[in-house]
């Protein structure tokens, strides 16, 4: 906020007061408005947005007081400067109370006037900056729900720690992204809160899934064709690069690609331009690059799968989405949001469930992660009939967590995670004879998610 855009209003009934502070404040580069009596400053108000109110104590009509109450009550955001000829402390402590964030005794010099004010102008600043912040982040939090739905709900640190990870990267521009985490756990969903809370959010997100892309359809399809460049081009088409130019394209499950793939990819990210098949022309384009995987792409590249320069390429940044059973904690919430949304998209009136199915649902382990929570809850008010939701609706969910308590032979509290966490650990080191790849296949995790917790329990083998 400059100094031409604060307006002051002067509400004082002596006219050489005004004239001369609408002098100064004006030489000052502020917008000033004058008042002498209480009726005419309340016209002012409202026909102009005001900024800071200078407000004598005793006026016509009714006192300072009065306006001062009236106007914090009407127009909350106007900061009040009090001036009176009289001194009066309770009239200070009461004005303070009241609202007003400066009080004068005339005479004052202007300079302090002019320093009260620079003082509210930069609190009137940080109050506009705060609220823009304030509205800002809420329009974009409520347009990514609606954008890429709920699954990133919950209270965990876990996942705040997601969530803090890809607002952070949405910052940069061109920053390769590497999204990790098991099937279901909504990889894409994160990659499309990136491109959203990013400065690209008004240009395209393409999303492909390069498991289902044959060799033969590689370059056609991210780079494009010209008209006749081979049997069945029949019309110029642009590839997925030219698509999402100025945006994001989302390459899931990038580590399904063909070797010789991967390095045609890998040079359109290095030289940043395409070239259409059957064209002698080069595209620049303008695309970040985030990538997933459910895999653990280290092992690929050991075992010469994927090429180690385009996975440096690829993981500049990366996020790790811990699977539901490592975050217990979020499972309430994403029940409590799947409940209310399956329930308005199937119009089915639930006024209560039994609470053995939250306890159920943070007992299970839920290899399918969100995605068989998501898919539990609508199976499960696809059956109910009446308004209750009860565990038998949960068809199945009783069977598995008994298969998974057999499969681990562990009788204890599931909710004490910690200590559940450590024991199924060292259950399954034993098991494999203190193998770590197996026994991570054998938990459902990643290796690189059990060595992770093996530091955290301090287990050494």
């Amino acid at each position: 906020m400059t100094v031409k855009d604060v307006r002051i209003l002067v509400l004082d009934d002596e006219k050489v007061f005004r004239d001369e502070i609408k002098e100064f404040l004006e030489n000052e580069g502020f917008s000033v408005f004058l008042a002498d009596r209480p009726s005419k400053g309340f016209e002012v108000l409202k026909a102009t947005e005001i900024d800071i109110l200078i407000l004598d104590l005793k006026l016509p009509e009714m006192d300072g007081l009065t306006v001062l109450k009236n106007v914090k009550e009407q127009y909350p955001t106007i900061e009040v400067i009090m001036i009176t000829g009289h001194g009066d402390m309770d009239a200070v402590i009461q004005a303070m109370r009241l609202g007003a964030v400066e009080f004068f005794t005339k005479p004052f010099r202007l300079l302090d006037m002019r320093a009260a004010i620079q003082r509210t102008k930069r609190y009137i600043t940080l109050q506009s900056q705060y609220k823009e912040i304030n509205q800002t982040y809420n329009l974009l939090s409520r347009d990514l729900i609606e954008s890429i739905g709920n699954d990133i709900l919950g209270n965990s640190t876990a996942i705040n720690q997601v969530v803090e990870l890809m607002g952070k990267v949405a910052k940069t521009n061109d920053t390769s992204v590497l999204i990790t985490g098991e099937s279901g756990t909504g990889k894409e969903l994160i990659a499309r809160g990136i491109h959203f809370l990013s400065e690209r959010k008004n240009s395209y997100f393409y999303a492909v899934n390069c498991s289902a892309i044959p060799e033969s359809l590689f370059e056609s399809e991210f780079f494009g064709h010209k008209k006749g460049s081979f049997t069945g081009a029949t019309e110029d088409k642009a590839g997925w690069f030219e698509v999402a130019h100025g945006g994001t394209l989302f390459l899931d499950e990038v580590v399904e690609m063909q070797p010789a793939m991967q390095s045609k990819l890998l040079r359109v990210l290095e030289e940043r331009k395409v070239r259409r098949i059957g064209s002698s022309t080069d595209i620049p384009v303008d695309v970040r690059i985030i990538a997933a995987t459910n895999q653990e792409i280290e092992k690929l590249i050991e075992n010469g799968k994927f090429r180690s320069d385009l996975y440096y390429r690829l993981n500049s940044f990366v996020i790790h989405i811990p699977p539901l059973r490592e975050r217990r904690e979020d499972i309430p919430v994403l029940f409590d949001y799947y409940l209310k949304f399956y329930s308005k998209k199937l119009g089915k009136k639930i006024s209560s469930y039994d609470e053995d199915i939250i306890t159920s649902l943070v007992n299970y382990n839920f290899p399918g992660n969100v995605r068989e929570l998501r898919n539990m809850v609508e199976r499960a008010l696809i059956l109910v009939d009446g308004s209750k939701l009860t565990l038998k609706n949960f068809t199945g969910l009783i069977g598995k967590i008994d298969e998974q308590a057999a499969s681990t032979s562990i009788g204890i509290d599931l909710f004490d995670l910690d200590k559940v966490e450590k024991i199924l650990i060292m259950k399954a080191l034993e098991k494999t004879g203190y193998h770590k790849t197996e026994a991570a296949q054998l938990l459902n995790i990643t290796r690189q998610a059990l060595d992770r917790r093996m530091e955290k329990y301090g287990i050494n083998i």
